[in-house]
């Protein structure tokens, strides 16, 4: 076994031991990728303050998200077919975040249910929804996250409609894998994952297939998801839902001021700065860019958080300086899960909070809650001074 050290190395395992279509989906943006690419690469661009002869005993990375107790300012974000990545991988991933002590978000694109995910786990978790057009699915999706006794949901607002992923369209992404020539000569090639597809019952989206009218079998799926999506979505539709779910509601895809005040004026818990990973609309500003725009907006008001292009702990770190109160990380804890299971999983998630942590340290703070800007040297215009 590997010595792990970053997350670039367990990356390096995952893309040896995961199916081509499914690395893929996961490591890729839509279009030229220039949004994928600047979500990572924008973080390098902010530089940390070193500080010496400062008092590093009794570090703390403690806090909350959401009201809830976090071992870390890091919750796992909603990842789709995660359970295409490693078998099981929604309840591994979940096992692994509550043992570490932080959030787990459940997708609704998820091979295991939400009923899996609940009867494995103890803790509460979260679950994200789209901006689905039945409002009956909706409820009994919302009535099936209660009943889980899932503690809030996060609504996904900036997908009405699938951008344009050229690697998912060449590689004829599905789940389970349709059995082509090409699929086919990959898989042989990957006889651990194919012992633990073969060792489970769940392969499908479990929270659809046998859920959504008219949707008894994978092959009626894509039918559904074509016509599920609703392109006119609106801010009152955001109110519907939490009237409908009754509980805590995060909204994720937020990257404008504007918009971060519809949100919060829907009823907002919370809301996630985010672009989808860079995986919907290119040639938008990355996610660690527009944040201080939507803080000075709502930050007083409502908790921030940030996802899109986290890949260590350096990132978290920089990403609370600048303001949010709460990251997300998604392909680097599939980068784990691909790799290694739920110990891989882990193992990210130990990655990023020694990272973190001993970074905070260097730059002379020892409570992850009193970061601030002052750690940062941030380059003139990074926020852009846009016409």
């Amino acid at each position: 076994m590997p010595v792990i050290t970053e997350i670039e190395d367990l990356k390096r395992l995952y893309k040896r031991r995961a199916p081509r279509m499914f690395y893929d989906y996961a490591e890729s943006g839509s279009w030229t990728e220039q949004t994928f690419r600047e979500n990572s690469s924008d973080f390098d661009k902010i530089y940390l303050r070193q500080r010496v002869a400062v008092d590093m005993d009794n570090r703390s990375t403690k806090t909350q998200m959401l009201g809830e107790d976090a071992a870390m300012p890091v919750a796992l974000a909603p990842v789709g077919l995660t359970g295409m990545q490693d078998a099981d991988g929604e309840i591994k991933a979940a096992r692994a975040a509550e043992k570490f002590g932080v959030p787990f978000t459940l997708s609704t694109m998820s091979i295991c249910s939400i009923e899996d995910v609940a009867e494995h786990t103890k803790k509460p978790f979260w679950f994200q929804v789209y901006t689905l057009k039945d409002d009956d699915f909706m409820q009994r999706l919302f009535d099936r996250a209660k009943a889980a006794n899932c503690s809030a949901i996060v609504v996904t607002v900036d997908l009405q409609v699938l951008g344009q992923r050229h690697k998912d369209l060449k590689n004829g992404l599905s789940a389970p894998p349709k059995l082509t020539i090409p699929t086919m000569l990959n898989l042989a090639t990957k006889w651990r994952w194919g012992l633990g597809m073969l060792g489970t019952k769940r392969r499908f989206f479990g929270n659809i297939v046998g859920h959504a009218h008219g949707v008894k079998d994978p092959s009626s799926l894509s039918t559904w998801t074509a016509e599920a999506f609703d392109p006119s979505l609106d801010w009152d539709r955001i109110r519907q839902f939490k009237k409908m779910w009754g509980g805590k509601m995060i909204v994720k895809g937020i990257m404008e001021p504007e918009d971060a005040v519809e949100a919060v004026n829907a009823g907002a818990d919370a809301i996630i700065v985010s672009n989808h990973g860079g995986r919907q609309l290119d040639g938008a500003l990355s996610s660690i860019r527009v944040l201080p725009a939507i803080l000075d907006s709502v930050g007083d008001r409502v908790e921030v958080h940030l996802d899109s292009g986290i890949r260590s702990g350096q990132d978290v770190l920089k990403a609370l300086a600048m303001g949010a109160s709460g990251t997300y990380i998604g392909r680097a804890y599939v980068y784990g899960l691909g790799a290694m299971g739920e110990a891989g999983v882990t193992k990210a998630l130990e990655v990023i909070h020694r990272e973190m942590d001993i970074s905070m340290g260097f730059c002379g703070h020892t409570d992850i809650n009193k970061v601030d800007r002052s750690i940062l040297r941030v380059p003139k215009g990074f926020s852009g001074d846009w016409e």
